[in-house]
């Protein structure tokens, strides 16, 4: 058994399959395999869903799947360019473009789904979703920082905290 996940780009792709699972195999005594389809961006995903998910549910593996998700940021298109005049609030977009896109696949194991802020907030909730990076992510995910007054900006631009460049001092001698 599947889901067929439809997202807006290369992070959701990569990490909210196991963002779902984690919360998915808490609650399912068998493990059900997610398979992100990435678009790029939302227009895409609005222009081309439809048929992308008709040829999944229509498809050899059809038995398989339990539903195709689409997902992507109510906030991501612009409103003029998405959204019917006079869809202002969130609620009112969210309605509007749920049945929408919906009925425009018109079959019953598809939703449409969005996230109210960007997807990756969902992710940052779960920092131990992603690999480590060495010791800097390390102290960034547990809060194990130290005082340090050459902050990250400084440090990259080689600027001290007295405001002289280290690659200057020699010429203001």
């Amino acid at each position: 058994m599947k889901f067929i996940l439809f997202v807006e780009g290369e992070s959701e792709k990569k990490i909210l399959p196991v963002f779902l699972h984690k919360w998915l195999d808490t609650r399912l005594n068998n493990r059900v395999r997610i398979d992100p389809i990435k678009f790029r961006g939302w227009a895409d995903l609005v222009k081309n869903s439809p048929q992308s998910a008709l040829l999944e549910l229509n498809g050899p593996e059809k038995d398989e799947i339990i539903a195709v998700i689409s997902l992507f940021d109510l906030y991501g298109p612009d409103h003029d360019d998405f959204y019917p005049a006079g869809r202002k609030n969130s609620r009112e977009r969210y309605n509007w473009a749920k049945q929408e896109l919906e009925k425009r696949v018109n079959h019953i194991k598809f939703r449409q789904f969005f996230a109210v802020h960007e997807t990756e907030a969902w992710l940052l909730s779960d920092p131990t979703i992603f690999p480590s990076a060495g010791p800097a992510a390390d102290a960034a995910s547990t809060g194990n920082f130290q005082h340090d007054d050459e902050g990250p900006a400084r440090k990259k631009t080689g600027i001290t905290s007295s405001g002289s460049s280290p690659a200057f001092a020699s010429s203001e001698k």
